[in-house]
């Protein structure tokens, strides 16, 4: 395939004598552009409230965050700090200082991550805008938009929603850093202080993105070769300030001035960053979690490039996989031979290097890895695609390009296929739908230049091939999308689609597990319940089966050293959520509560959450996220007790998942059920700290 120029921009027209007089005027693509934006707002918008609190591990540290500067800053679990969430605070800092000015809620909560959905599109569009046509950027901005995972995760409070858009932002500013030689070394400044901010969203995750921004400079930046080396290492300077000013600050500070760093097992931000949160995803040692993926099918499914294309990530993000993939491989022989400084290339080079080094770390990671992580490869997918369709459809007179644009199209239009057939029962015609219209549209693609049609026919039947195209490639994430914005979404674990979709739980009914997600290695089939070292009765956990019904756990009895009932993970991760905490347990916990630095402990956080979100009181979240954090110790609740800073102990935790059983979780929880006289409030086992038995 020949080389291709690159992409002219629209030169401005000087000002004449009338231009200071004629009257501005909006063009089509920026009407255009506008609507893309107004939908996109429109859709991430609506019936947010319905997703109430979303994952309620975030929203209890959002509400922290909106009552205590202390807890804002460090991203703590409760207003009194005693410990922070599992990640970075960036995103909590965002959605707290929402609360702080509007009120702690469910819309001042996820309005914000509605909006960066919105500012990602526009950051999509305006960078392939520049390289490429309008019609190519409306296109990446859509694929984005209407990308199941995508829409699911810009409606929740995760930081994946701020990570994206600093990421975007961030191959944004690349794409102006090559355009640009006066002002290149500006432009990468500001775009490692994008990645440094994604990494204070979600630690390791945003160096991802790292070599693709680094290569597309090096090789397409105007400047001499010296000084595009000495603009790269600006930028990674701007990144580690950016990054690690945070980190300093936790790392200096003595553990007694600041809270204890949740998911680390030595109160260290560095250690949660290396270890659970960081190599630990990639090789499964992830010391504290709640079990890691070891290539096998418990986490995640099995380890490997198929991992992406099916399962449970499959339908949220892989609609358009295999035509991105193409199109990287398009875009490069595209280029073929042109100067360094080619935008094609460069335009592969740093959105195929995003798709390719995040896909294939997704894809071969061992440790823990949720199908919602796969909204960090729309960006790309979106880019890739509309870039390579402008190249095929400016050339699509010739005959390689435009057979490759109609083998693209039935590509995706069998993939399509095969994805909707995953639910055979849910709007069967969807996929006959998508299939037909990608073979209509290659089709008429093929033979359009041989019917030697007047310049006015030929422009209709293109639009007509065009929408076709469209329909076929899009139907089915847009279909997916509508049912995402249709159902509730809550827990720890949210998958988009319609109910039984890819097995993950989250979706239609709860937080729970599916069928294909089975039991995490190491643990039983059953659900935590009942108090460690008491026999109480246990939670109901909520999972979400493979066939898409909602089914109840069983209840189970706790027995000494740890119950294990029958509720399912869904339980732990999020399955009653704070529908199940009692009028009469609130208002327990709210009396006096001013007298007490907690109203209350429990152990995990996820046992905690509901508890402080109702109340609106701080709860100790004991062992953290997993109930596997050492902290506090024995020896430290027993001084806390004694010094009257906690009134109650809520039973029912079940001493989190795993290592709590035999930990510290379980050691306070058999101390308080030795020495505490328990009492029930509503459906829930509560213990008076203030009173010995």
């Amino acid at each position: 395939m020949a080389t291709l120029s690159d992409p002219v921009e629209a030169t401005p027209r000087r000002a004449g004598p009338r231009a200071a007089t004629t009257s501005y005027t909006i063009g089509r693509d920026k009407v255009l552009y506008g609507g893309l934006l107004a939908l996109t707002a429109i859709a991430y918008l609506w019936g947010l409230s319905k997703n109430g609190y979303a994952n309620e591990y975030y929203a209890a540290a959002v509400q922290a965050g909106s009552k205590s500067w202390k807890a804002w800053f460090f991203g703590s679990f409760d207003s009194s700090s005693f410990i922070t969430v599992d990640k970075t605070p960036a995103s909590l800092w965002v959605m707290g200082l929402s609360g702080r000015i509007f009120g702690f809620s469910v819309w001042s909560m996820l309005i914000p991550e509605a909006l960066m959905g919105v500012a990602s599109v526009g950051f999509v569009y305006v960078s392939v805008r520049r390289w490429f046509s309008a019609n190519a950027a409306l296109l990446a901005g859509a694929i984005l938009a209407l990308t199941p995972v995508a829409l699911l995760m810009f409606r929740f409070n995760n930081p994946d929603a701020l990570l994206v858009l600093l990421l975007c932002a961030g191959a944004w500013a690349v794409t102006r850093a090559i355009d640009s030689e006066k002002h290149a070394a500006r432009w990468m400044i500001l775009a490692g202080a994008f990645v440094g901010f994604g990494f204070l969203t979600k630690m390791l995750q945003a160096f991802l993105v790292l070599p693709a921004f680094g290569l597309a400079y090096l090789i397409a930046g105007k400047p001499a070769l010296g000084k595009r080396f000495v603009h790269s290492v600006l930028a990674l300077v701007s990144l580690i300030v950016s990054a690690g000013w945070w980190v300093a600050i936790v790392e200096l500070l003595p553990a007694s001035a600041r809270p204890y760093i949740g998911g680390s097992q030595s109160n260290s931000i560095l250690q949660l960053t290396l270890g659970y949160n960081g190599l630990g995803r990639l090789n499964g040692n992830e010391t504290g979690s709640v079990g890691g993926g070891t290539g096998n099918s418990g986490w995640g499914g099995a380890t490997g490039l198929q991992r992406l294309f099916g399962g449970e990530f499959g339908s949220q993000i892989a609609w358009l996989l295999p035509a991105a993939l193409l199109a990287t491989i398009v875009l490069v022989v595209a280029a073929g031979k042109a100067p360094r400084t080619n935008r094609t290339r460069a335009f592969a080079v740093l959105w195929g290097g995003w798709l390719v080094v995040t896909g294939l770390t997704f894809s071969y990671m061992q440790g823990i890895i949720h199908s919602y992580y796969m909204i960090a490869l729309a960006p790309a997918i979106g880019a890739l695609v509309g870039g390579a369709m402008s190249v095929l459809w400016r050339r699509r007179s010739e005959w390689l390009p435009r057979a490759t644009l109609a083998g693209g199209i039935l590509l995706t239009a069998g993939w399509g296929f095969a994805l909707l057939n995953e639910t055979p029962s849910w709007h069967p015609w969807l996929r006959w739908l998508v299939l037909l219209t990608g073979v209509l549209g290659a089709g008429v693609l093929m033979i359009l230049p041989e019917l030697k049609l007047h310049r006015t026919a030929a422009r209709r039947a293109g639009v007509f091939a065009g929408a076709l195209l469209a329909v076929s490639a899009l139907t089915g994430p847009a279909a997916y999308s509508v049912a995402t914005i249709s159902s509730a979404h809550s827990g720890a674990l949210p998958s988009a689609g319609p109910a039984g979709v890819g097995g993950m739980g989250g979706g239609p009914g709860g937080g729970g597990f599916g069928g294909r997600m089975g039991t995490p290695p190491g643990q039983t089939a059953n659900g935590t319940t009942g108090v460690p070292g008491a026999t109480g009765n246990g939670t109901t956990g909520n999972g979400t089966t493979g066939n898409g019904t909602t089914g109840n756990g069983t209840t189970g009895n706790g027995t000494a050293g740890g119950g294990m009932g029958n509720g399912g993970v869904g339980g732990f991760l999020g399955g009653g959520g704070i529908s199940g905490v009692s009028s009469e347990l609130i208002t327990l916990l709210q009396q006096d509560a001013k007298g007490y630095t907690w109203a209350a402990a429990a152990v995990t956080a996820n046992g905690a959450a509901p508890l402080q979100i109702a109340s609106g009181e701080p709860i100790m979240a004991i062992g953290g996220f997993n109930g596997t954090d050492p902290a506090p110790s024995l020896a430290e609740f027993k001084q806390l007790v004694a010094q009257g800073k906690i009134h109650y102990f809520i039973g029912g935790g079940g001493g989190g998942f795993g290592g709590g059983r035999n930990g510290t979780s379980n050691e306070i929880a058999t101390w308080v059920a030795q020495n505490f006289q328990a009492q029930t409030v509503g459906n829930t086992t509560v213990y008076d700290l203030t009173t010995s038995s």
